[in-house]
């Protein structure tokens, strides 16, 4: 099978790489709108340079090679955001604060898991370096579900997580652990005072009252309560405050986001820290858009829109009917049809009408 590819490898046929394309574009210019610039960094680094800004599970799943003209190790990326991060720490170091940066490209793992069995993927996303109060991660939240909406997607939802809560409140990484995987024996035989914890996850007004008698996290539920009601109507949220799976290098805040149709989350951001060379962490927070999810959420809105223009039609009406916002297909060919184009609509004595 000469077609055949390595696992966890696809092409993207017409129309969906057409729609990728659209959804891409349509995610940074709202983006852009609000500020954020497009950077572009390589598909492949130094490793030992990648890896320092990579958390390590991260690290360990870049695929590695050999570099034949410096002779040192290079790793493909298998995530964007550190990328951007060393942009901001280091080429974009003089930029006054916040920098608002936006990238979309492909990624590439090493290895995947039996329910996620794709290796290479392509993200979308926004970074705010140098901020990460309530007010900015306002606007990354709100960013997104902007873009997302923009770009088709509907029945939208927001899960919001809070990823240090246990180690602030003064809990084990063992009794972290176990909240995430919601293993409520486990818990009680750590620390019975966690299990409410477990109790709270659920729709965001309900489990934010569960959450109050915890004096300790007040100011992170105001904060919560602000990304919260800046949300537009129609918008699901849900508080889960001890999940941690995918949220490894997040602090204080963190975010998944669904929609119908959609078999996975479709999107996961959050607050965090850029490494500096030097060794300081500098604020920020921002979200990666996975584009498979999303299609998949938006695949019923796929269509062929195409016109078909017959042999020896006037170029001079081509163009002003893709001025009109047509895709149009031009015969070559006396004998082309608007089937064999896989046309919508055909141009017949000037007029277009379903093909």
């Amino acid at each position: 099978m000469t077609g055949l590819l390595p696992e966890g490898f696809h092409d993207r046929l017409p129309p969906f790489a057409d729609q990728a394309a659209r959804l891409e574009r349509s995610v940074l210019d709202t983006a852009r709108a609000y500020g954020y610039e497009q950077v572009d960094p390589p598909l492949a680094e130094f490793e030992d340079a990648l890896a320092r800004r990579l958390k390590a599970g991260a690290a360990q799943g870049a695929v590695r090679f050999v570099d034949p003209v410096s002779q040192r190790t290079l790793a493909i990326r298998p995530d964007i955001t550190a990328q951007v991060g060393r942009i901001a720490a280091t080429r974009m170091g003089h930029h006054p604060r916040p920098v608002r940066l936006s990238y979309a490209g492909p990624v590439l793992k090493l290895r995947a898991s039996e329910l996620k069995p794709e290796r290479a993927l392509r993200q979308i996303g926004v970074e705010l370096i140098g901020l990460d109060s309530v007010a900015a991660a306002r606007e990354v939240v709100l960013v997104a579900v902007e873009a997302l909406t923009e770009a088709g997607v509907t029945g939208l939802s927001v899960d919001l997580t809070l990823p240090d809560l246990v180690a602030t409140m003064g809990g084990s990484t063992a009794l972290a652990e176990a909240l995430d995987a919601k293993d409520a024996a486990a818990v009680a035989a750590i620390d019975r005072s966690f299990l409410p914890l477990i109790a709270a996850a659920g729709p965001f007004t309900a489990a934010v009252a569960k959450l109050r008698s915890h004096a300790a996290l007040a100011s992170r539920l105001d904060g919560l309560e602000q990304i919260a009601a800046a949300l537009p109507p129609g918008v699901s949220l849900t508080l889960d405050p001890t999940e941690r799976h995918g949220f490894e290098y997040q602090n204080w805040f963190g975010f998944s986001l669904f929609a119908a149709g959609a078999s996975d989350q479709i999107g996961r951001g959050g607050t965090y820290g850029v490494i500096h060379d030097d060794g300081r962490e500098e604020p920020a927070v921002g979200v990666t858009l996975y584009v498979d999810p999303i299609l998949g959420a938006t695949a019923g809105a796929v269509e062929r829109r195409r016109l078909f223009l017959p042999h020896g039609t006037d170029p001079a009406d081509g163009a002003r009917l893709r001025r009109e916002g047509w895709v149009t297909v031009a015969a070559l060919e006396a004998h082309d049809t608007p089937e064999a184009q896989l046309c919508s609509h055909i141009l017949f004595k000037g007029e277009v009408q379903p093909a």
